[in-house]
C-alpha cells in the first residue's frame, strides 16, 4: 500500500516537472518582443536592448529557464507588465474568490446531482420525473453563458433580488458575499450538476443489476440497507472522477463566468493579461491552473483508492 502512495506522490511530481517545463517552452517560442510590450513600438533601440539584459532576454535559453524555474521555487514568477507588481501577489488576491466561487459551485454541483441522481435510477420511469430529466437534458446543452444571462435578467433585473455584478469581501460583509456569489455558483453548478445527475443516475443503476444486490434482496435485506450500505459506496467510485473532472469544468466556466459578473478573480486576471499581452502574468496563471488541475487529479487518484482498496493492489 505504501508503494502505492510512492509511486503516485513521485508521478505527481514528475507531472508538475514536465507541466514547467512545457508552459516555459511556450512562451518561448511565441512570436513579440516582450520588451517592445513594455517600451512601446517607438521605443530607441538602447533602451531595448538594455531592457533586454535587464530581463535575461540575451541569456541562453537554460539559463533563462533555470533562473525561472528558480524563481518559481521561492514563489517569485516574475513581475507583471500591465500592473507593475509581483505575479505571485496578483494571483494570490484573485485565487480568494475564485477558491469561493469554485467551492460554492462544487457544493452546489453534489448537493444537487448525487442526490437527484440516485432519484431518478428509482424513479425514471415515472411520469413525475420527466421535468427532472428535462432540466438535467438543458443543463447539458445550455452554455453557462447563457444561463448567467438568463439569471441575471431574472433575478437581477426583474425581482431584484440579487446583484449582477461585483464582489463583496466575506470579511467585509459575509451576506453580501454570499449574495455577490450566489449567481455565478448558480450558472457554473447548472451545467456540472446535470453531469453529475447523468453519471450517479447510470452508475447506480448498474449496481442494482449487480449479482450482490439480487442476493441481498434475495435474503429479505431491506432495500434502503442494500442502497446505503453497498449500492451507493460502489456507484460513487466511478462518479468520483468525473466529480475530478467537474473541478477542471469548474475552473474553466469560472474564467467565463466571472467576466459575466465582473468578479475580481482568477478568470477576469486572465482576459486583461490576454487583452495587455501581459505575458509573465499569462506564465504565471497558466502554470497556476496547471498546477491545480494536476493536484485536483492527484487527489481523486488517492479518494480512488481510498474507497476501492483493490486499486492499491494493481
Amino acid at each position: 500500500m505504501a508503494y502505492y502512495y510512492i509511486r503516485k506522490v513521485a508521478g505527481f511530481l514528475v507531472t508538475l516537472f514536465l507541466v514547467s517545463i512545457l508552459t516555459f517552452a511556450v512562451f518561448q517560442i511565441l512570436p513579440g518582443d516582450p520588451a517592445l510590450v513594455i517600451l512601446g513600438v517607438d521605443a530607441d533601440p538602447m533602451q531595448i536592448e538594455q531592457l533586454h539584459q535587464e530581463m535575461g532576454i540575451d541569456q541562453p535559453i537554460h539559463i533563462r529557464f533555470l533562473s525561472w524555474i528558480g524563481g518559481v521555487l521561492q514563489g517569485d514568477l516574475g513581475t507583471s507588465y500591465r500592473y507593475h507588481q509581483p505575479v505571485s501577489d496578483l494571483i494570490g488576491n484573485a485565487f480568494g474568490v475564485t477558491t469561493q466561487l469554485a467551492v460554492f459551485s462544487l457544493v452546489l454541483t453534489a448537493v444537487v446531482g448525487i442526490p437527484v441522481g440516485i432519484w431518478l435510477a428509482h424513479h425514471s420511469k415515472k411520469p413525475y420525473a420527466l421535468p427532472v430529466s428535462l432540466l438535467s437534458q438543458l443543463g447539458l446543452s445550455v452554455p453557462a453563458f447563457c444561463f448567467s444571462v438568463l439569471l441575471i435578467n431574472i433575478f437581477s433585473v426583474q425581482l431584484k433580488w440579487l446583484p449582477s455584478m461585483g464582489y463583496t469581501p466575506f470579511t467585509q460583509d459575509p451576506i453580501a458575499c454570499l449574495k455577490s456569489l450566489t449567481l455565478p455558483s448558480v450558472a457554473i453548478a447548472f451545467g456540472s450538476a446535470a453531469v453529475l445527475i447523468r453519471y450517479v443516475k447510470v452508475s447506480v443503476m448498474e449496481q442494482e443489476r449487480q449479482d450482490y444486490v439480487k442476493t441481498a434482496q434475495s435474503k429479505g435485506v431491506p432495500s434502503k440497507k442494500i442502497l446505503r450500505g453497498h449500492v451507493l459506496r460502489n456507484s460513487l467510485i466511478p462518479v468520483l472522477t468525473i466529480f475530478g473532472m467537474t473541478i477542471t469544468d469548474v475552473l474553466g466556466g469560472s474564467i467565463i463566468i466571472e467576466n459575466v459578473f465582473s468578479l475580481p478573480g482568477i478568470g477576469r486576471l486572465i482576459s486583461s493579461s490576454i487583452n495587455s499581452r501581459d505575458l509573465p502574468l499569462i506564465q504565471g496563471l497558466v502554470l497556476y491552473l496547471a498546477m491545480i488541475v494536476v493536484l485536483c487529479n492527484f487527489v481523486v487518484d488517492v479518494l480512488y483508492s481510498v474507497i476501492d482498496p483493490r486499486i492499491r493492489l494493481k
